[in-house]
């Protein structure tokens, strides 16, 4: 066994009691990504975002163990029994709990079961829902003119004990900020004893439910009609409740909900190692990204006619590279062979936009050409100004693409060779159930970044009768009109395309569209 990341225990016999945030993946922190990265086991919960869950080595065992209030769900003592079982049969296990295992997520007494069990364990704090909830919610807990000291309270104790331990008369003479967790069936009685106990009904409330989530809802009242509000709201758990005059800074501070995709879920289809460049900012922009790769990069079949190609590389006039993938296989083949950009310095190199230029210069290529349009035919145009005439043309690409380019290049007098330097196909992984999403209306947005995409998204519905039914609520994004032409060759429709081939650019649409719709429902 090798020294964990951590580097605090080898993974033999060893538990994580893992903090995973109250919700947004980016809040998981660093930490609490190590210990996924390296779990044979996880147990989470109903309130731990099952997006982290992808941090995780596909062949790790997942285990729900979600509590979900008056639901069925598993015993903790069942919980904590599985725990010490699965750390004896020498596995690393991460338990992953939303928000802070130690602030109301019963880690303490996870805790000491695994220290009468004699197992080591680490305990990696997450953010709590107490403070990011709110924040999310454009209220600080604290303030220096409002709030100098913040309370955390349970709003649901437990009901095994003989009395309350709950302070109410000082909880009620605080003139700080009063953060009740779990408190949304007991909410009548906490107003209740808040007035009673002598705090003012016209103090400010906010009800949160689901914080940090695209589908975070705000209600805001005071202690005497906020129970009202909430239950016209049909707020039900995971609510935060916060009671004080911070609560007043929302009006000015409400950052989150103000974003123009905010309450969006949008669907993001790219391989996963290249998902994150499009659900960072679609996630800047408010939007809750899902991630469902439906194609991964692989190694072609065989290596021979790149590594010929290789060898032959003094040879070409240009080399084309039609994406960031054949840039990686092509140069990434090249340092294989222990050589480097230097083998190129006899050909010119296109690449055929600026994120395959940005790639290509990581390796040390100069782009000679990037066309105007982000695409074969913008590459066609550039070449056809020029005399290319009996030029050898080397282009990388995938296995599978559209012959246009070396067709065209062809009959203009080129001598073209064509290598297959990576295959997209679909994941091994298991999806998500995409299907149960759409059938709930989840999604909003459905993205395609390549034609690749879009068959693969269809194979993963039992027919096209079902894909057609369960999409037709979700609004179609495609990077380009070649995607494009390829989601209305499966029957869908089409609702937005990139002005350029560009991730940024189709973030910039969607947030187009969004703007647009509010503006005509007057929001």
């Amino acid at each position: 066994m090798q020294p964990n990341k951590m580097g605090h225990f080898k993974k033999r016999v060893h538990v994580y009691l893992v903090g995973a945030g109250p919700g947004d993946p980016k809040l998981l922190t660093l930490g609490g990504k190590d210990c996924l990265e390296m779990a044979d086991v996880v147990l989470y919960d109903h309130l731990a975002n099952p997006d982290l869950l992808k941090h995780a080595p596909r062949d790790a065992e997942r285990i729900y163990v979600g509590r979900k209030g008056r639901g069925s769900y598993r015993d903790q003592q069942e919980i904590n029994a599985l725990l010490v079982s699965k750390a004896q049969e020498e596995k690393c296990v991460v338990r992953l709990k939303g928000g802070d295992p130690f602030v109301f997520g019963r880690g303490g007494e996870e805790a000491e079961t695994l220290a009468d069990a004699g197992i080591p364990f680490t305990v990696i704090p997450g953010v709590t829902a107490a403070v990011a909830v709110p924040a999310y919610a454009g209220i600080p807990v604290t303030h220096r003119t409002l709030a100098s000291t913040v309370a955390f309270v349970t709003g649901h104790e437990d009901p095994t004990k003989s009395s309350s331990a709950m302070e109410w008369p000082r909880l009620a003479s605080s003139e700080g900020t009063l953060v009740f967790l779990m408190g949304t069936k007991n909410l009548p009685s906490i107003v209740e004893r808040l007035i009673q106990e002598g705090k003012s009904s016209t103090t400010p409330v906010a009800a949160i439910r689901w914080g940090t989530y695209a589908r975070q809802r705000t209600v805001v009242g005071t202690l005497s009609d906020i129970v009202k509000k909430v239950a016209k709201a049909d707020f039900s758990p995971p609510t935060v409740i916060v009671v004080g005059e911070v609560v007043r800074l929302r009006d000015r501070l409400n950052w989150c909900e103000t974003r123009p995709l905010f309450g969006k879920r949008v669907l993001v289809t790219r391989p996963r190692k290249q998902a994150p460049a499009l659900s960072n900012l679609l996630a800047e922009q408010g939007a809750e990204p899902i991630e469902c790769p439906t194609l991964e990069i692989c190694p072609p079949d065989s290596w021979s006619p790149v590594d010929e190609a290789i060898q032959e590389l003094s040879s070409y006039d240009w080399v084309i590279f039609t994406s960031v993938n054949g840039v990686q296989a092509f140069m990434g083949r090249l340092w294989f062979h222990k050589k480097d950009a230097r083998r190129l310095a006899n050909a010119k190199v296109c690449c055929i936009g600026p994120r395959t230029e940005e790639e290509a210069n990581r390796w040390g290529l100069a782009a000679d050409l990037v066309p105007k349009e982000y695409q074969a035919e913008g590459i066609l145009a550039a070449l056809g100004s020029l005399d290319i005439q009996g030029q050898r043309i080397l282009i990388p690409r995938a296995k599978v693409a559209r012959e246009i380019l070396p067709e065209q290049l062809r009959k203009m007098g080129a001598f073209v060779h064509v290598v297959h330097g990576y295959q997209a196909v679909p994941p091994e992984a298991e999806q998500i159930p995409i299907s149960d999403r759409f059938r709930n209306q989840d999604i909003q947005y459905l993205t395609f970044t390549s034609s690749s995409t879009v068959k693969n998204f269809c194979q993963l519905f039992v027919n096209r009768q079902e894909m057609h039914e369960l999409t037709q609520h979700a609004t179609v994004a495609c990077i380009g009109p070649i995607t494009a032409k390829t989601v209305e060759g499966e029957g869908l429709s089409v609702d937005i395309v990139a002005s350029e081939n560009t991730v940024p650019a189709l973030v910039d649409a969607i947030v187009a569209h969004a703007n647009h719709n509010q503006a005509k429902a007057g929001v």
